[in-house]
């Protein structure tokens, strides 16, 4: 039983004051009540934003932002400016935020125009964009808490690599976003900061463990920000908040000296997140990939692997691109929604005369057992630790799910990484179609239903199961959850796969819950490639994207 008077209380009060003491006066907004289901206009429509700022923060990407500042269109001042007031507004809607350096980011672009109107040089390829961050990467001078009371009030006293490599490349740093306590839930709230709400429909979660920044990209508070994955936490949160995210593969995007709340040196022998973008152009993802590539971060650190944009793989083949559609992983089969706009997309790919092929992947029905077996392998002993330190109790969805256990021993840490390669072999085959030819890129679902309500997300292995395999791979929002999807039913009347699809039939049973939570939220694909083919995988998306959206099919892409 947690104490009336335990330490992390008063430490969570200082820091949710210290918080609100960043955020200007004339900043504040008074937040409807009751609020709206969606708050996505809010931030356009309110005063607080000049024409100019509100044109800055709603007609650009990354990219145009980029282009405007170097044609002196805009500074990186009046940007940066822009973006603080929206990313204070984000967080009074959706609490997306956790530490504020609004200050230090005005002076920054403020040296950056002086920098250019000197020399007439831009600093790289992201001088003046602004970039928000996850809470686990290291600022200096700023907590990587991970809302845990026990790290919070302890400032960084180093960068984290990456944050080094985009200051490199000229990005503005200005925020960072609110995450899950422990960093293992898919709803981001901790007992520091609290709960994000998703801006789309605040009866669904925003996701996790990037859920801030899936929030903060939403409601255009940032246009690229950067998370981690493990589990699914880029693409799982790009899905609840219908933008774009991109898990890379390991070693891709610096990850060193970050905050994961992990014991030091466990890397080497437990699955490994990756770093990488969420934001709201495809394109921008690209920009952020290939920037970091350009910074050469392979000789500041022997993890990062070698290989700069234009050698992370192209997708097609004498002007083609083969697309496979796996529609189920065998442990959780998806909902109808899911299933249908996973056809549609499909149907639309066809009609526009590229090849897709139905693949199947047995292998894949082993790999979500097998990535439990590597995020409990530590018992969450460390983890434990540092929630005791200051008599922080779990949150509510975790007290039902974590408990410490036992490290596993040598002899089954080696069976583990067994089962592991014998995997990745095995799903080696799924690249080569029947005619032997190769696969450029897959899509499947992002997960077995639609974006769920607050707490509800059922299983992970539609996004683990590439962690575990090292598939770079991405959320592509496809459509809005209409009136019409409410009345798919689920055909046959088979058992359930297990417990795990047992609980995913309750996400769309009429007796369990309301369908019409669904509405205002996105449905996703999820498009995967092989590992270390960042570039294929930006390629593959970039053209079912644009088949998607209607636009001119590229041909010249290929």
């Amino acid at each position: 039983m947690t104490s009336p008077d335990a330490p992390y209380k008063a430490i969570a009060a200082r820091k949710k004051a210290a918080q609100n003491a960043l955020i200007p006066h004339q900043w504040r907004i008074t937040v409807p009540h009751p609020a709206p289901l969606s708050v996505l206009s809010i931030p356009s429509n309110s005063s607080i934003l000049t024409p100019l700022e509100h044109e800055i923060t709603s007609q650009h990407d990354a990219t145009s932002l980029a282009a405007a500042i170097r044609s002196r269109t805009y500074t990186a001042h009046a940007v940066a400016l822009a973006f603080c007031k929206r990313a204070a507004i984000a967080h009074q809607l959706t609490n997306c935020l956790t530490e504020i350096f609004f200050d230090d980011a005005l002076v920054r672009a403020k040296f950056l125009d002086e920098e250019y109107a000197r020399t007439s040089k831009t600093l790289g390829p992201l001088h003046g964009v602004p970039i928000s961050l996850k809470d686990t990467f290291k600022v200096r001078g700023y907590d990587a808490s991970i809302g845990i009371a026990s790290l919070s009030e302890n400032p960084a006293q180093e960068n984290s690599l990456l944050v080094d490599v985009l200051l490199q490349q000229g990005a503005v740093l200005y925020c960072k976003t609110n995450v899950p306590q422990t960093l293992m839930a898919l709803d981001s709230d901790n007992n520091v900061f609290g709960r994000v709400l998703n801006p789309c429909n605040r009866h669904v979660t925003a996701g996790g463990s990037s859920g801030g920044e899936g929030a903060l990209i939403a409601l255009r508070g940032s246009v690229l920000g950067v998370g981690t994955d493990i589990g699914g936490s880029i693409r799982i949160p790009a899905m609840c908040n219908g933008v774009y995210g991109v898990k890379p593969s390991r070693g891709r995007v610096p990850f060193a000296g970050q905050e994961t709340g992990s014991r030091p040196g466990g890397a080497g022998i437990a699955l490994n997140a990756s770093a990488g973008p969420i934001a709201t152009s495809l394109r921008d993802c690209e920009l952020f990939l290939s920037a970091v590539a350009g910074a050469a971060p392979w000789e500041r650190d022997s993890e990062v692997v070698y290989g700069g944009w234009e050698e992370q793989g192209t997708a097609g083949q004498e002007g083609k691109m083969l697309i496979g559609v796996l529609r189920s992983d065998r442990v959780i089969e998806p909902l109808p929604p899911v299933k249908k706009v996973l056809d549609e997309t499909v149907q639309m790919l066809r009609s526009q005369g590229m090849e897709v092929v139905e693949i199947d992947a047995p292998a894949l029905e082993e790999c979500p057992s097998l990535v439990n077996e590597f995020f409990t392998m530590g018992g969450a002993n460390y983890m434990f630790d540092l929630l005791e330190k200051t008599g922080e109790p779990l949150i509510e969805w975790l007290s039902l799910r974590l408990k410490r256990g036992k490290m596993i021993k040598m002899g089954g840490l080696v069976a583990i990484h067994a089962h592991k390669e014998a995997l990745e072999a095995e799903m080696l085959k799924i690249w080569t179609d029947a005619k032997g030819r190769r696969i450029d890129a897959f899509i499947c679902p992002v997960a077995p239903h639609p974006v769920p309500p607050i707490d509800r997300w059922n299983g992970v292995g539609y996004t683990s199961s590439f962690v575990l395999l090292d598939y770079p791979a991405g959320t592509l929002p496809i459509r809005e959850f209409t009136e019409e999807d409410l009345h798919d039913e689920r055909t046959g009347n088979s058992e359930p796969l297990g417990s795990w699809d047992e609980y995913n039939r309750k996400l769309w049973d009429k007796n369990t819950i309301d369908r019409r939570v669904y509405l205002n939220t996105t449905l996703s694909i999820q498009v995967v490639a092989p590992r270390l083919q960042e570039r294929r995988l930006l390629q593959a998306m970039t053209i079912i994207d644009n088949v998607v959206k209607r636009r001119e099919y590229p041909h010249a892409r290929l």
